[in-house]
Formats: C-alpha cells, sequence, structure tokens
C-alpha cells in the first residue's frame, strides 16, 4: 500500500526523533566517563565495530555499535585480489567507525582484519590505503588468533553443566571450528581447532547463491567435508567424544536459522543471543530456505536482501556441522570476535577475571 505525503512525513519526524534521542544518549554515555574501549572486526563480509567500557564487577558495557555488509572479498576466489568497488564500500563504511573511534575518545583499541585480507594479494596495500586516509591501523590476524578471539567472546554462553563443546564460526571467507573442553571449576580450555578456507560468501561465488538445486547443496556440503572430517578424527584419534554436548554457533548463519525459528519479523539481538534451537529445527529451516527463490528469502524480515543469496550456503557449512557432530542442541551467540577483543583489551588493563580458552 502506498504511504500519503503526510504519513511519509510522519515517519522522518519519527526517525528524527528517534536519532536525537540516541544522540543525547550517547552523549549521557560520554559525560558519565571513560575509559572506552573499541573494538573492529573487518572480515570478507562485514565490517563491525564495537565501544564499550568495563564494569565495576566484570564484564562491560557497550555504548556505541555499528555493522555493515560491505563483502570485501567480493570475487576474490576468482582473481585473488580485492576488487575497487569492495574497497570502495569498506572505506566507506570504516569512515563512519573512525568518526566513531574519535567521538568517543577511544584510547585503547585493537582493530582486525581477517580472512579477506588475509587471502588477497592486495591486502595489505589495501590496509595501507586505510592507515594513510583515515588513520585506522588494522592488524592482519592468522586464523588460530581468529579462533581464539571467537571462542574468548562466544563462550560465556557454553552451558554450565557441559564439558565438551564444538564452537563454530561460520564466516564469509573462512569457518573456524574449536572443540572446548569445560573444567569443573568453570574455566575453558581451548583443546585443538582448525580453520576451513570456506565460507558463505567464497560457497555462494562457487556454486550460486539464486536458485540452488539439490545437486549444488549437496556439491557445497560434499567441498566442506573433507576437512571438517579429518578434523573430526583428529580429535577422535586424541581420545576425545565424537559427540559434543551443545554446540556453540557464532555467525550471521546461525542468528538467522534462530531469528526465523523464532518466528521474528525484523531480527532482535537480544532476544536472538543466547537463545537455543535444535539440530532439528536446524534442519527443518535450512531445508526451507533452499527450496524458495532468491526473492522468496528476501522476504523473510531477519533474513534481508543483503543475506539472502548467501544464507543457503551457511546453511550447507551448519548441516554439515550437525552431521558429523550430532548434538541434539545449538547454542545461538550473537557475540564473538569484537567482544572476545574487548574481553582481552579489558583484561590486559585489569578489567575483570582471566579468562582461558
Amino acid at each position: 500500500m502506498k504511504r500519503s505525503r503526510a504519513d511519509m512525513k510522519m515517519l522522518a519526524i519519527e526517525r528524527e526523533r528517534r536519532r536525537l534521542k540516541k544522540l543525547q544518549h550517547m552523549l549521557q554515555l560520554r559525560a558519565e566517563g571513560g575509559p572506552f574501549y573499541g573494538a573492529l572486526d573487518l572480515g570478507t563480509n562485514n565490517c563491525r565495530l564495537l565501544i564499550a567500557r568495563p564494569l565495576p564487577k566484570g564484564g562491560f558495557r557497550v555504548v556505541d555499535a555499528f555493522s555493515r555488509i560491505v563483502r570485501l572479498g567480493e570475487g576474490i576466489a576468482r582473481s585473488g585480489r580485492l576488487s575497487e568497488a569492495a574497497q570502495a564500500r569498506t572505506m566507506e563504511a570504516l569512515r563512519i567507525c573512525a568518526n566513531k573511534l574519535r567521538f568517543w575518545n577511544v584510547r585503547r583499541q585493537h582493530l582486525i582484519a581477517t580472512q579477506a585480507c588475509r587471502h588477497a594479494e592486495n591486502g595489505a596495500a589495501f590496509l595501507a590505503r586505510v592507515k594513510q586516509e583515515l588513520g585506522l591501523e588494522l592488524d592482519i590476524i592468522d586464523a588460530e588468533t581468529e579462533a581464539r578471539l571467537a571462542a574468548t567472546g562466544a563462550c560465556p554462553l557454553i552451558d554450565r553443566e557441559a564439558r565438551h563443546v564444538l564452537v563454530f564460526d561460520i564466516g564469509g571467507g573462512s569457518t573456524e571450528l574449536l572443540w572446548v573442553e569445560q573444567r569443573p571449576d568453570g574455566s575453558r580450555h581451548m583443546v585443538d581447532w582448525t580453520s576451513l578456507p570456506e565460507g558463505v560468501v567464497t560457497l555462494s561465488e562457487r556454486y550460486g547463491g539464486d536458485i540452488i538445486t539439490p545437486q549444488a547443496y549437496a556439491a557445497m556440503r560434499a567441498h566442506v567435508h573433507d576437512a571438517m572430517a579429518a578434523f573430526a578424527h583428529r580429535l577422535r584419534t586424541a581420545g576425545l567424544p565424537q559427540q559434543p554436548c551443545h554446540l556453540l554457533g557464532t555467525s550471521g548463519t546461525v542468528t538467522t536459522i534462530a531469528g526465523v525459528a523464532l518466528g521474528l519479523s525484523r531480527y532482535d539481538r537480544c532476544r536472538v543471543d543466547g537463545c537455543w534451537i535444535t539440530s532439528r529445527q536446524a534442519h527443518d529451516i535450512s531445508t526451507r530456505l533452499r527450496a524458495m527463490s532468491l526473492a522468496e528469502r528476501q522476504q523473510i524480515g531477519c533474513i534481508t536482501a543483503q543475506r539472502a543469496d548467501l544464507v543457503v550456503a551457511g546453511c550447507a557449512i551448519l548441516e554439515e556441522i550437525i552431521a558429523i557432530w550430532p548434538a541434539q542442541r545449538i547454542r545461538v551467540a550473537d557475540r564473538g570476535l569484537r567482544e572476545g577483543i574487548l574481553t582481552q583489551l579489558m583484561q590486559e588493563d585489569g578489567h575483570g577475571r582471566p579468562t582461558q580458552t
């Protein structure tokens, strides 16, 4: 239904009212004082920023956040390079991040780049440009550091009764798998890990993201199977159980599936972060999504048009994880690298107790 001019004007007024209210709240928080910490994660698909301040009894309070799909790694599997269009999109997002870091007068920060910049032959050159033009110094971290930071950020959601948990992070250009042991004293230890050089962007570019035939979907799963199976074999050889107590997922894939399972008309982090879904639910929703056209997936509110062509590839990776490690329950984490970075920075400064992963 077409809105009238009066309706459009009222919507614009309401948006401006919310914007001013948010700005007033931010100014109040800034006036209360810091210290403020910053964490930026530049991945293959997303650019994400969190700014937070430590709480007296441990943990932190997020005061500002930013997330934008930039698809920095678009086409990288074919060309081996970051395209000019992808760099332009990413620079625009990073400029917003730089302004936010200045607004909050952030003194302690860690800004990281992952798979796209690791893999691209011009990744380092792009980050040099970012430093020169925006004053942001990003570190290209290795896969193990990425895995450990993701675990640090997500592992507080491990069930207290669980002894062995498989943590997974399905990214745009890579997928990290971590076997985490929780000890009786509550400490957590990352027993082993692996990183697959495939994520939702690279897999979608290889097999398609619009119409996914059963054959293409099976090929996606087969493509990631061998690396996952090799990791599972390594765990069995070490005498670890084949079935974890539960899975813990941190990625756009698992949060999107959780949103669909909860029946959300639009994504709501407060309802998704920390929720539980069953492996059966994940399978059923994956089956539904891959049977839809791209246009049909775009109509699902918690998927949005920007993710609709990527979500099926994520489903293929998730289903393969569930097939190899058949836990009945999945804990969903809308947290990960950025939260891990903030936790690490604050612990280095004496805020909170050390976390082992």
